[in-house]
């Protein structure tokens, strides 16, 4: 009995040791797309314009998700650098890994869906008696930063 007890002490102390060599950003990203935003200290960010979502005009894009994506970039400690361009444009950007993520009012039934990698839903409205479900589009696999962007639209995402 007294072997038991201890084989199972010894077990426990080995598994609760085990979330220690983990790493912190689990998972990770083949490209590192989350290690060099907070290295460089920029997003690299690709818009498209989307009345109620995504203005463009004189500047920096304005809205609803740029004001999302400044303040997402600003909980890394980085700035945006904002690329406007169209969707088709925006998505070879994404598979190039020349931007970090891509906004425009995106829902999660979008055409780019096998093209790039798409957060969680992080809000949702209704349209026309329908609802739509509103991501953003970020480079595929890089999961430790898709993980930080999904987590932190879970806390500041929607509005309401």
């Amino acid at each position: 009995m007294l072997r038991r007890l201890l084989l199972l002490v010894v077990a426990a102390v080995l598994l609760g040791g085990c979330g220690s060599l983990l790493p912190d950003d689990f998972p990770t990203d083949p490209d590192g797309t989350l290690d060099r935003v907070r290295e460089d200290g920029v997003v690299r960010v690709a818009a498209s314009p989307r009345p109620g979502w995504v203005e463009v005009g004189g500047g920096e894009p304005t809205g609803r998700e740029p004001e999302l994506v400044a303040a997402f970039a600003e909980s890394l400690g980085a700035d945006v650098e904002w690329t406007v361009t169209g969707e088709e444009d925006l998505v070879r950007l994404l598979e190039e890994g020349k931007v970090d993520l891509a906004v425009g009012g995106f829902t999660d039934k979008n055409a780019w869906v096998d093209k790039v990698g798409l957060t969680r839903p992080y809000v949702e409205v209704d349209v026309a008696g329908t609802t739509e479900a509103h991501v953003m589009m970020v480079p595929t696999g890089e999961n430790a930063w898709m993980s930080r962007l999904e987590r932190w639209l879970d806390d500041h995402g929607d509005p309401r």
